[in-house]
């Protein structure tokens, strides 16, 4: 007679590895939450003091993983254990172990369980008024040509240093917030200077008194601003929320909020936001929905008309007469040319390598208008008639580059290689050959990066960048250097005259 198993023990057997599994997830997941609360118990008493018991930021940025993204996990735990010098982030290397410093940076990096918001309540109530436009005076408390200063930002250290462009000497250095990022931007006459941080401040500062006029903080993580062409507003792009929000330009004022969504109610990260004069509007990029916008303001109103596209953009830039805008496809391998003016997509360009669109130039070269841009991910110059919208030539770099800077008066295009073995290379381009004729190596070993020209295009600044780095001086035409300037890994610089006169060789 043939035994039949007992259904019940069979059942047990089958369900054993489950419940198995189901006891191993559960127990993870308790162990995961366990350490979690262990995480914000210390978080609570050590951190939220400075940068809120919501991780939103207070004196200190905020600890969220969309405002740290650029910072690796292991120099975070650093950072806690060692402090930061210059700023008022304390060494906790004497107060907490190891294991809690990494359970703190685990914890900062995870995204919080309620999705923070940050809306016209919020700004409101961050608006700060240290010296109110109309109450400081009108002349420079300094000597100097105001159209030939250069802001140099220093990121080892977050601050700004302005600098005389005429004998390239420093005349004054500001603590700034944590992490600026998009550049800054300028008012018509270029006394005000609007710089906009990651997490989401947006600060007026007065070159004239070397004063700090209005902050506002816009969004958690702000992607850049943009300032109207006739210097009344300000309009700031978020990644978190998902907004633009415009100010009036004299003191920060909230003047609306637009949450980004597509007609079904999708919202997206704003990829950028830029200020188009001749159209006397702003167009920003969507990053998450195939649209890009043109926004009027009106009687303190914002109007939005969409233009869909072909792709999502992640980077963008115009054409000299703004009636095209060339945008950066998300796979990295494409660029589209959209009529601002049709919304129509009409060129699609061969790009590989994700070309930095954010950092192209443009100038004439053997009788016609050409644009540059250098890639991300490959090593290349990609050179663009814009009569024709046709790559006319491509370059071969020593490495991926990111920023490319040149000037009206000036024979040369100069090109960085930031990413790779070649980081501390410098390539300069004959804007008419179209040919690299040379190659530059002025600190080996350390990354050399973003070129800016003195408002004549005579002398253009390189920077070094490394805490122990240096602003060089070079003279544009033989390409000889002619000073060092030390400084603490300086990034960015910015020529008022480059940046308000819109010139060709500077990105806007």
């Amino acid at each position: 007679m043939q035994h039949r198993p007992n259904p019940a023990r069979v059942l047990a057997s089958r369900l054993a590895p489950l419940l198995a599994l189901v006891t191993c997830t559960l127990s993870a997941s308790l162990t995961l939450a366990d350490e979690t609360g262990e995480a914000e118990k210390l978080y609570q008493q050590h951190c939220a003091s400075c940068h809120g018991t919501d991780r939103l930021g207070g004196m200190g940025p905020a600890l969220l993983p969309e405002n740290l993204s650029r910072l690796r996990k292991a120099d975070a735990e650093q950072t806690i254990l060692n402090g930061r010098a210059a700023t008022q982030m304390p060494a906790f290397a004497d107060t907490l172990d190891q294991t809690s410093v990494a359970a703190l940076a685990e914890f900062i990096y995870q995204s919080p369980a309620v999705v923070p918001d940050w809306g016209s309540a919020e700004i409101l109530s961050s608006h700060l008024l240290p010296h109110p436009e109309g109450s400081l005076p009108d002349e420079p408390v300094y000597e100097a040509d105001m159209m030939n200063l250069f802001l140099v930002v220093e990121i080892g250290d977050h601050h700004v240093t302005l600098l005389d462009g005429d004998n390239m000497e420093p005349i004054h250095r500001f603590a700034s917030r944590y992490a600026l990022h998009g550049g800054p931007k300028y008012s018509p006459d270029g006394r005000y200077v609007y710089f906009g941080s990651r997490d989401g401040w947006i600060t007026k500062y007065d070159l004239y008194n070397l004063k700090v006029v209005a902050e506002v903080r816009a969004g958690i993580n702000m992607r850049n601003i943009a300032v109207s062409s006739d210097g009344n507003y300000v309009m700031a792009a978020n990644y978190l929320p998902h907004s633009l929000v415009l100010f009036d330009a004299q003191n920060l004022e909230l003047m609306d909020v637009l949450p980004v969504e597509n007609d079904t109610g999708d919202s997206s990260r704003v990829s950028a936001v830029y200020a188009a004069p001749p159209r006397n509007s702003f167009i920003a990029a969507l990053k998450d929905i195939p649209e890009a916008w043109e926004i009027t303001v009106s009687d303190g109103k914002a109007t939005v008309r969409r233009m869909q596209t072909d792709t999502w953009l992640d980077d963008f830039f115009f054409d000299p007469g703004y009636q095209h805008v060339i945008g950066a496809a998300r796979d990295g391998k494409h660029g589209y040319v959209i009529n601002l003016d049709t919304g129509k997509t009409v060129a699609e360009l061969p790009l590989p390598g994700m070309p930095h669109l954010g950092s192209g130039i443009t100038w004439e070269s053997q009788g016609r208008r050409v644009m540059a841009t250098p890639h991300f991910r490959t090593g290349a110059v990609s050179i663009i008639d814009m009569d024709t919208w046709k790559v006319i030539k491509t370059l071969k770099t020593d490495g991926p580059g990111f920023f490319m800077r040149s000037h009206e008066n000036s024979p040369y295009a100069w090109v960085d290689v930031f990413f790779g073995p070649n980081k501390d290379k410098v390539h300069v381009i004959d804007k008419q050959t179209l040919e690299i004729v040379k190659t530059l190596q002025p600190a080996p070993g350390k990354v050399a990066a973003h070129v800016e020209f003195d408002r004549y295009g005579k002398k253009l600044l390189l920077s070094i960048w490394d805490e122990d780095g240096a602003v060089i001086v070079y003279d544009a035409n033989t390409l000889e250097e002619e000073k060092r300037i030390p400084m603490n890994k300086p990034s960015g610089k910015y020529n008022v005259w480059n940046k308000t006169h819109y010139e060709e060789g500077t990105s806007h």
